[in-house]
């Protein structure tokens, strides 16, 4: 559990739940889970949330019988997602397990909940810490992917506020990635707003899993015990807070990063993510011969030749990572920090993730919850369609997210509500060199656009 410093708790009151199951029942199947998928068992589920303003004209009785009706609609095209997780020992002499997921309709969990005395601003937080009740916007936490085997694989709840609600989501991890989740929440809302709703998407899930060539599924993973291969991770308190970067922000430290390597070739997010990189790595105060890395989530579907559809319902993604010294990271520029992580997306290609497949093939893995020492990691995306998902309520007010898969260094990149090219940044950091970051003069210089 992420524990937020200095903030009260605020009581959220559980005040209903309900199982929903898909609207189409079919004879039940097994979905087999590729290695990017069991790579995940020892992680935390998926958990992103919506809040909303929500006029007090519109009963939320009304809101919830609308969600239910929708939400059964969209799990009967992502039947896995209303699934159980399946481990099975395997008896031969070579032992250990396979797991799977199970489409048997075993359905979703769906909580009514309320919180007394918080408006939207207050989860907004603005200039503030993330307030420390908004992990209690989310079912489950604390689960793990594999506690999918006793848990559903995706847990909603639907919190009132008083003004408006907030929409909290768990999903389970072996169920897709950030693609996968962001996908499902857009044919929810999308289903949701519908005059009509019905059974028609305008981009249906590929449930078929990816397996590398040669390779035949169910995956056996060389593990007898649950010991052997998860972990419970609990990180020491952190502060959690939301920075908002302008898209002219964003620009100018892109042209600064390419005029200083004269090329074209860094990106935004790559000029953003090294700004980070280098203000962090400051902040932490390191000697200049300490080792530190910069690690990105870079999603695989598009690199795969041939290409994976971009609606795959499944994980299909690794991390890519550039690493130096403090010293290089401080002192050569952002440019040259931009170009060390610019070269690690340029290497992840088709024959480069076939490779780290092959290796994986060999001598399975679990990624371990938490990331090596003085790390920035970046996940989720500014690419993700996190604000088109209107539920007939209109447009989110912002994004949160819950306790899950935090740990110092962590940050999750989400688009600016307003567009334009605007990114906001969730980072987590101890409480330490969050305060040494807040005062960083490069840091503010980029977040105020000055």
């Amino acid at each position: 559990m992420v524990q937020s410093c200095g903030q009260p708790r605020r009581r959220v009151r559980i005040l209903s739940e309900r199982v929903i199951r898909p609207s189409v029942t079919e004879y039940p199947r097994r979905c087999e889970l590729s290695l990017w998928d069991l790579s995940m068992l020892s992680l935390r589920y998926i958990q992103k949330g919506l809040l909303f303003s929500v006029p007090y004209s519109t009963p939320i009785e009304t809101i919830v019988d609308r969600l239910t009706s929708s939400l059964q609609i969209v799990l009967s095209h992502f039947r896995p997602v209303a699934g159980r997780l399946v481990v099975d020992s395997v008896d031969d002499d070579g032992g250990g397990i396979t797991v799977y997921i199970a489409c048997d309709d075993r359905g979703a969990a769906l909580r009514l909940a309320a919180v007394d005395g918080v408006q939207v601003a207050d989860v907004l937080a603005a200039s503030d810490d993330v307030p420390s009740f908004v992990r209690d916007l989310f079912p489950y936490d604390g689960a793990v992917n594999y506690d999918g085997v006793s848990l559903h694989l995706l847990a909603v709840q639907l919190t009132k506020l008083e003004d408006g609600v907030f929409l909290g989501c768990s999903f389970n991890h072996l169920v897709g990635d950030g693609t996968a989740f962001w996908n499902f929440f857009n044919a929810w809302a999308e289903i949701s707003r519908s005059p009509t709703p019905h059974l028609q998407l305008c981009s249906a899930p590929v449930l078929e899993r990816w397996f590398p060539d040669g390779s035949r599924p169910p995956i056996r993973f060389p593990f007898t015990d649950e010991d052997q291969f998860i972990e419970r991770f609990s990180p020491p308190p952190l502060r959690e807070k939301f920075f908002h970067f302008t898209g002219a922000a964003i620009a100018r430290l892109k042209a600064e990063a390419n005029e200083e390597l004269g090329t074209g070739k860094i990106s935004s997010f790559q000029a953003l993510s090294a700004c980070m990189w280098r203000c962090i790595t400051r902040a932490r105060r390191l000697p200049k011969d300490e080792t530190v890395v910069c690690s990105l989530a870079a999603e695989n579907r598009k690199r795969l030749r041939p290409p994976l559809p971009e609606t795959y319902l499944g994980n299909s993604l690794n991390a890519v990572s550039a690493s130096a010294t403090a010293g290089e990271i401080i002192t050569r520029g952002i440019g040259w920090a931009a170009g060390m992580i610019n070269e690690s997306v340029a290497r992840h290609t088709d024959v480069a993730i076939r490779e780290t497949v092959e290796k994986w093939m060999k001598a399975p893995v679990v990624y371990r919850p938490v990331m090596e020492r003085f790390c920035v990691f970046i996940g989720s995306s500014p690419r993700f369609n996190m604000y088109g998902c209107d539920f007939g309520w209109g447009k989110a007010v912002a994004v949160r997210s819950g306790s899950a898969n935090k740990f110092d260094g962590k940050i999750s990149a989400y688009p600016g509500r307003d567009g334009n090219g605007s990114i906001d940044l969730e980072v987590c950091l101890s409480p330490e060199i969050m305060t040494a970051l807040e005062s960083d003069a490069e840091f503010n210089r980029v977040v105020f656009n000055k």
